[in-house]
């Protein structure tokens, strides 16, 4: 029978954490929070429960949760976020799951459904919600993949199956978050770029987020939440490109300035 490992991420996650944590503390043989620097109550909080996180400056979210992983002391592993709430139905599967015996290489997915400003919503660029990622899963053949934005797991999984149940997964809680996630991911995209700095690009993505992620998706019927979640794929699609298409030229003007230095200096020797 397996035991399990959870691991949850936080930085400033006062607000939802007292709801994260007892179901987590349900079905976890071990619990691991790893905390990125959090200014607000959070680790008050989790000295209530009787948790001590262990802090680690963040990079992305992939290598978090496998710095995490790379803690715990058993083989199975369950991950959440500190936004992401699992209900009864999906406890009581997991205590379940605890009974039997599973294969090495056999994943589970979980139905995660995501609220905006406390609204459900279709769309969350870049996924439709519900989604079904894989959150538990053996350590021995999976990890996170390090993609700077949308990571995964990957590894020699065989095959997933669904969890019953849900995950309330309540994210962008105000409209400065909004804005502070759109900078965050947009920086990390830049940083970790796999694509081509080009403004043409951008306002092409552009355009073809707000048609496929506000429009084609119905996210328009939701009012002024899905003007929200529609401004969002859209502004990111955009300032990814026109950020790292601005980096370029800062590093080209700063290149430029450096040569000119080098030749004026160079001048100057001979001149002497």
């Amino acid at each position: 029978m397996p035991s399990i490992s959870v691991c949850i991420l936080t930085h400033n996650s006062e607000r939802l954490l007292r709801k994260v944590l007892p179901p987590a503390l349900q079905i976890a043989d071990e619990l691991i929070i790893v905390d990125s620097g959090s200014t607000d109550s959070t680790l008050s909080i989790c000295r209530d429960f009787s948790i001590h996180p262990k802090s680690h400056p963040f990079e992305t979210h992939g290598r978090q949760m496998n710095f995490a992983i790379g803690l715990a002391r058993h083989d199975w592993i369950l991950c959440l976020d500190s936004d992401e709430i699992m209900d009864e139905t999906t406890v009581k599967a997991i205590t379940k799951f605890k009974l039997s015996s599973p294969l090495e290489n056999q994943a589970y997915r979980i139905k995660r459904i995501w609220f905006v400003l406390g609204k459900p919503v279709r769309t969350i660029y870049p996924v439709s919600s519900p989604d079904y990622p894989i959150r538990l899963f053996n350590r021995t053949v999976a990890r996170f993949n390090d993609s700077p934005v949308d990571d995964a797991v990957e590894g020699s999984i065989a095959e997933t199956a669904l969890i019953p149940g849900s995950v309330h997964h309540d994210t962008f809680h105000s409209i400065d978050e909004v804005f502070n996630k759109l900078n965050n991911y947009t920086r990390r995209a830049v940083k970790y770029r796999q694509f081509r700095p080009s403004i043409a690009r951008g306002i092409a993505s552009a355009i073809g987020a707000f048609f496929k992620w506000y429009l084609f998706s119905g996210s328009w019927k939701e009012g002024w939440v899905g003007i929200i979640t529609g401004f969002y794929a859209t502004a990111y699609s955009f300032l990814k490109y026109f950020r790292a298409w601005c980096s370029e030229q800062q590093n080209k003007s700063a290149s430029e300035y450096t040569m000119k230095k080098r030749t004026i200096r160079r001048k100057n020797h001979f001149e002497s």
